[in-house]
């Protein structure tokens, strides 16, 4: 192990012994682990001296340039701050869900008078009621289209009134109960939303009853019509809890989890068993299990997976014991409202065939996702082939960077900087940069400024000289195998130019993609070259066009948001650039502002009462 620096030395000496976590930063101040402890002295201390680390962390050890720490006042304050930051900053050698995207959730809009059900990818404290998370979007919408058949629910944007003179047609063709015309009145409307909830509980058996005994009394008192539709609802609610399998006949509610591992990655399955039947599952992915015990990759899962979920179930199976069980119960009973939650780990019975059946499925899962990953790569190095052969270049381009110009008649333009890895998006090197330079809508100036500080980055990190307060960028210190500007020959050109003012010509071959047709433009050569119409080289082209020009229309429209914020305030006397900075950076919107009372206002640096009842007069 090397030795400490006096800088490191000088933090472990002053470490407290108390609750809390601590924070390892690389040489760039890259958060590369969190870790927490019940005591930070001890714990961040024995990193630096234990013998015998696996390989993992040996790794991790020879990178940390630095450590922060967090002091809090107990255990579970510890997990959940800990949680909280792995979450933010997703650090390398941190276990973690491999996606960083949020998970689809079912989004039932209780609040609401005729709550609408939409699929979402953020939970709220709205009032509204979620299901989830599922790992595809693509099955939540599935799911949605069984129920919608079943419980009719609103997707229309109509203010209901029930006084409309016509209903839209998915009420003719009865996936709308058609509220808006006084079809179904809210306490009508609301039941069948209820009802809905509880199927995607798996609570069916008590609105079967109530359906089977609405169906008797409509045909009683000779409403055949409305005992038939009910019929047919029930009969499809049926065919969908045949698919769910009876697993206990005692109707606990719990969920199953199981994990499978190899080649550094696991796969852990997820069964969701409601009312003694299985209603669901899920897997998830795990990236950074290297090295890692099963137990610990079982308890980072459950912190993970269950601080994102929309329910807890009284009892969590398990496949092996995990050391933080009583502090991880303690936080979902937290989570739950005070509702006790079991961490077990069965070992006969029912439950431990079930601990087994979702261990074959993870295994199963795991199978079946490398052999899809292998296809993929496979593809992906056909890709980077054909563009090698292509371009003529002397390797197949691993990293690819491309950029786009995006802005409105020369106003709020931005640039966006893409760069794929082996055939992939690396979403962590992805940039923007706000035009500073030039005046008007000049994309080819615009290219020519961005690239320039692009390359700028880049001579900064080989020289080791960067601007006061500023640390080395990873996204910039390395040369890309192919720079692609989208615009033909014009912004090659410009590229061409601005390697050739740091020297780069012959290290970084660029080329000009058009948007007509698809051509690519080289340096030197006058025709163009269209790669063959259905090869995994243009693909893998188009796809990075594609995403550097929506990265690149994203952050514009963020621009302009923010333009349009400053013009309003520019607007009111005695707000200037630095009173206008803070007040958008403290509120975030135009909105917050407005609703702001004189007393928040005030908090601002400089801002009197006389001139946040200014803002308050101009912006009402």
């Amino acid at each position: 192990m090397k030795p400490l620096s006096e800088h490191l030395q000088k933090i472990l000496d002053t470490l407290p012994t108390r609750p809390g976590c601590y924070i390892y930063k690389n040489e760039g101040g890259e958060v590369i682990y969190v870790g927490k402890a019940i005591n930070l002295r001890n714990r961040v201390r024995s990193y630096f001296q234990e013998r015998g680390h696996d390989y993992k962390t040996r790794q991790l050890v020879k990178n940390i340039a630095h450590i922060d720490w967090i002091v809090v006042e107990s255990e579970l304050e510890a997990l959940i701050l800990e949680m909280n930051l792995i979450k933010k900053h997703r650090p390398r050698y941190n276990i973690k869900l491999k996606d960083d995207k949020r998970y689809p959730y079912i989004k039932v809009h209780w609040a609401d008078p005729f709550p609408k059900v939409t699929v979402t990818r953020q939970m709220n404290q709205d009032g509204s009621r979620y299901f989830g998370p599922y790992t595809s979007v693509w099955a939540v919408h599935q799911t949605l289209d069984v129920l919608r058949r079943i419980f009719p629910y609103l997707t229309c944007d109509r203010v209901i009134t029930g006084k409309d003179e016509r209903p839209c047609l998915f009420y003719d063709i009865k996936l709308c109960t058609g509220p808006c015309i006084g079809a179904i009145d809210q306490a009508g409307y609301r039941r069948i939303i209820d009802d809905l909830c509880s199927f995607l509980q798996g609570r069916t058996e008590l609105i079967v009853d109530r359906l089977r005994k609405e169906m008797d009394e409509a045909a009683e008192g000779l409403n055949f019509e409305r005992a038939a539709a009910i019929r047919d609802q029930i009969n499809a609610i049926d065919r969908v809890v045949e698919r769910q399998r009876i697993i206990s006949t005692d109707k606990v509610d719990s969920d199953v989890i199981a994990m499978a591992r190899a080649n550094g990655e696991a796969c852990v399955q997820i069964f969701f068993i409601r009312n003694g039947k299985l209603i669901g599952r899920e897997y998830f992915i795990l990236e950074g299990t290297h090295d890692e015990a099963d137990s610990e990759v079982v308890a980072e899962f459950i912190k993970q997976f269950y601080s994102e979920a929309a329910s807890v179930p009284p009892q969590v199976l398990l496949p092996n014991d995990i050391e933080e069980t009583k502090i991880i119960q303690q936080w979902l009973r937290s989570r739950t409202g005070g509702q006790k939650v079991e961490l077990l780990v069965p070992h006969q019975g029912t439950d431990r065939e079930l601990v087994e059946m979702a261990t074959e499925n993870a295994i199963e899962t795991l199978t079946a996702l490398k052999i899809q990953w292998e296809a993929d790569t496979n593809k992906q190095q056909q890709a980077l082939a054909e563009l090698q052969q292509a371009f003529n270049l002397p390797n197949p381009p691993n990293k690819i960077e491309c950029f786009d110009i995006s802005n409105t008649q020369g106003t709020a333009m931005v640039a966006s900087m893409v760069v794929f890895e082996q055939g992939t998006p690396s979403k962590r090197n992805y940039r923007h940069f706000n035009i500073q330079s030039v005046v008007g809508p000049d994309d080819f100036a615009s290219m020519e400024e961005v690239l320039t500080r692009r390359f700028k980055r880049w001579q900064a990190s080989q020289e080791g000289k960067f601007e006061p307060g500023k640390k080395l960028d990873p996204a910039f210190a390395i040369l890309p195998d192919l720079l692609i500007v989208d615009g033909g020959k014009g912004q090659l050109g410009r590229a061409v130019k601005v390697l050739d003012s740091f020297g780069l010509s012959g290290s970084v071959p660029v080329v000009g993609l058009a948007k007509q047709q698809e051509e690519v433009f080289t340096p030197g050569r006058s025709d163009s070259i269209l790669l063959p119409r259905h090869s995994q080289g243009l693909y893998l082209i188009q796809r990075i066009r594609d995403e550097a020009h929506r990265f690149a229309i994203t952050a514009h429209r963020k621009q302009r948001t923010k333009l349009g914020m400053s013009s309003v305030l520019d607007k009111i006397p005695g707000i200037g650039p630095s009173r206008r900075r803070w007040l958008l950076s403290h509120f975030g919107s135009l909105e917050a502002i407005r609703e702001a009372s004189i007393e928040e206002l005030t908090a601002a640096p400089g801002i009197t009462a006389e001139l946040a009842q200014s803002i308050k007069d101009h912006l009402d």
